[in-house]
């Protein structure tokens, strides 16, 4: 029981040297790369860089307590950090002290609710957001993402929380650009865009080993913020009008207490459970992906109460939400991270910079961290699914573009929401409509297949239907006005088999339905068979007057269901010799 909710008594006693190398060297690594991601994504949330920091340091080590993944990186994220600005900005001013303390309530709740779920072992809630819905909502909040920072990098005025907002605000500012600022964002851009696919085969080129020269790639954004700062100071571009941190405060985290005012709870608790649901999406779909590659395995449940902890832990030192992180989890894993322990040294890294390298960044150019933003989150922009996804599924496409489409008009939150409506509206109506088909024998088998697609054989007075879904109240009324309209357009049928191999579960108007067919097959002198009916579902028939009342029998196989029905009207089942032999 203590090593199902603390993992870390599990992965903590086989512990040892060669692990703990491995998950030093790694956490080396992502400490690099996350300072600079830390700040950046706090100054997207709205709040000071410092709290980025804030963010980085105990839920890693909460997360390596209560987490299960291996690799996950725990920290803030580029579209939790953009909806943490959505639903705190509605609530507060930035740069007020209500706006930081909202964003530290946010976390609390979240992480709170976070937790719950997980104790009731709600992990399921991910199945809630289709692949689909998930892709098209990080594709707009990437896009929305990057066009909100275009204003730091251009040095102008700008704001909105929805594209049509940001692009109008940009427009209107574009005649104020800062062609200092200008001069070091874009640069900034287009060098952290080249590091990230030309600076690794460059220096592998150059001798430098395939490892060493990974690191030095990962170590891009850190050379973009040293080289921007030592300009800062050079050319006196501060006194240009190039917007920078600032002092950032030095130490660790402080405590902090969430605000206990029910008004404000109330504001931010559906944002909350939404941050929780996406963060826990993201970040346990990269957990289960790298888990595999590994052959290991994590709980979703769990995922929820270390996510949980995570959250609280956050709230409670000044941060605000967080979640498992797809570029630095990825990092974590090539760098060869063993356990969640590296997020516990990487925990201590990100505190060590707090303390003695926050100094340094004073003169930091705030155009450099969009930069660093922008490059981010537009490796999120997939311009492949839509395509794919019209080719094969043109309901899903349109899940897809409609997630887009809402996130882009009207803001994250309601993009998170259409989201999901939109994707139990293509279940219900899926599964409203279920596949049936009409089967016959195929020659010299015992397998039956669709008629429409196999050369089969069939009677005239035999009709053989295949149901392929559940019998819900969803598709009861269906099914029934299908097998009716079946039998109408076939004067001689006798026999109607319903073949039951796919049907996982009958409830009570799926009954009610069948026993609807039963009746008007009985009035038109036609026999209801049933054939392979699974085991728990026919227990449920069997406490009912049904399998009585049924006209004619249950079958453990089709096909002996089907060569009764050909005897009872005196025919003999006989395979065409001239058909091919061995067709599936």
């Amino acid at each position: 029981m203590l090593k199902r909710y603390f993992p870390i008594l599990d992965w903590g006693r086989t512990y040892n040297g060669e692990a703990l190398g491995s998950d030093m060297v790694a956490a080396v690594i992502v400490t690099i790369m996350l300072i600079p991601q830390s700040l950046a994504y706090a100054l997207l949330a709205g709040l000071p860089p410092v709290v980025g920091l804030y963010a980085s340091i105990l839920p890693l080590v909460a997360y390596a307590i209560f987490g299960t993944s291996r690799t996950l990186a725990v920290g803030p994220v580029a579209v939790v950090s953009l909806m943490t600005a959505s639903a705190v900005g509605a609530v507060a001013a930035q740069g007020t002290a209500e706006y930081l303390e909202a964003a530290i309530t946010l976390a609390a709740l979240s992480g709170v609710m976070l937790f719950v779920l997980g104790v009731l072992r709600m992990g399921f809630l991910a199945n809630l957001l289709s692949h689909p819905v998930i892709s098209g909502f990080i594709t707009a909040s990437g896009i929305l993402i990057a066009t909100s920072q275009l204003r730091h990098v251009l040095g102008i005025q700008g704001g909105g929380d929805t594209w049509p907002d940001m692009l109008g605000s940009l427009a209107a500012n574009i005649g104020n650009v800062n062609p200092w600022t200008l001069a070091v964002g874009a640069p900034a851009v287009v060098f952290l865009f080249w590091v990230r696919k030309g600076l690794k085969p460059l220096l592998v080129r150059m001798g430098l080993a395939p490892k060493a020269a990974d690191i030095a790639a990962k170590a891009g954004p850190v050379l973009a913020v040293a080289v921007s700062i030592v300009a800062v100071i050079a050319f006196d571009l501060a006194g240009k009008d190039v917007n920078i941190t600032g002092e950032i405060p030095s130490g660790l985290p402080p405590f902090a207490m969430p605000s206990t005012d029910v008004s404000l709870i109330q504001q931010l608790f559906v944002p909350a459970l939404l941050i929780s649901i996406i963060g826990f999406v993201e970040s346990v779909s990269v957990a289960q992906t790298l888990a595999a590659k590994r052959r290991q395995r994590i709980s979703p449940d769990q995922e929820l109460i270390g996510l949980g902890a995570s959250n609280v832990a956050s709230a409670f030192s000044g941060g605000y939400p967080v979640t498992g992180g797809f570029a630095r989890s990825v990092v974590n894993f090539d760098a060869g991270a063993q356990t969640p322990a590296a997020g516990a040294f990487t925990a201590v890294g990100i505190a060590l910079a707090s303390l003695f390298l926050t100094p340094l960044l004073f003169s930091l150019p705030i155009a450099v961290l969009a930069a660093t933003i922008i490059v981010a989150v537009l490796a999120l922009v997939d311009l492949k699914t839509p395509k794919q996804l019209w080719t094969y599924s043109r309901a899903d496409f349109a899940a897809h573009v409609a997630t887009i489409g809402i996130t882009l008009v009207a803001g994250v939150e309601m993009g998170v929401i259409a989201g999901v409506s939109v994707g139990l509206l293509l279940y219900l109506w899926r599964a409203s409509r279920p596949h049936a088909a009409i089967v016959g024998r195929v020659p010299e088998t015992e397998h039956f297949r669709n008629i429409e697609r196999h050369k089969v054989f069939t009677a005239d007075h035999v009709l053989s239907i295949r149901i392929d879904e559940a019998l819900t109240f969803l598709n009861a009324r269906w099914l029934e006005e299908y097998v009716l309209e079946q039998v109408a357009d076939r004067p001689k049928v006798r026999h109607v088999i319903l073949m039951c191999s796919a049907v996982n579960e009958i409830d009570a108007s799926g009954l009610e339905s069948l026993e609807a067919i039963n009746h008007r097959m009985q009035d038109a002198g036609i026999k209801l068979h049933l054939s392979e009916v699974k085991g728990p579902v026919m227990d449920r028939l069997q406490r009912t007057h049904f399998p009585d009342e049924l006209s004619g029998k249950v079958y453990l196989s089709q096909s002996r269901a089907f060569e009764e029905a050909l005897r009872d009207n005196g025919d003999t089942f006989h395979e065409p010799k001239d058909w091919p032999r061995g067709m599936i």
